[in-house]
C-alpha cells in the first residue's frame, strides 16, 4: 500500500504512516470508479496487515 500511495499520490513514507485509512481513501477517490462498492475499509486494512505484517 505504501508503494501504491507513493506512485499514485506522491506520498513519502512519513506521509503514509501519518495517514488514516480515510486519508488514503480520499487520495485514491479520483482513481476509482464508483460501482456501489464501499471499497477499502478498516476490515480490509486489518486483513491486509495480517497477511503482510511489517516485520
Amino acid at each position: 500500500m505504501l508503494g501504491l500511495m507513493a506512485r499514485i499520490a506522491g506520498w513519502r513514507p512519513e506521509d503514509f504512516w501519518a495517514a488514516t485509512p480515510a486519508d488514503a481513501r480520499a487520495a485514491l477517490a479520483g482513481w476509482t470508479e464508483r460501482d456501489g462498492d464501499d471499497g477499502f475499509d478498516r476490515a480490509a486494512l486489518n486483513a491486509m496487515m495480517e497477511q503482510f505484517p511489517d516485520g
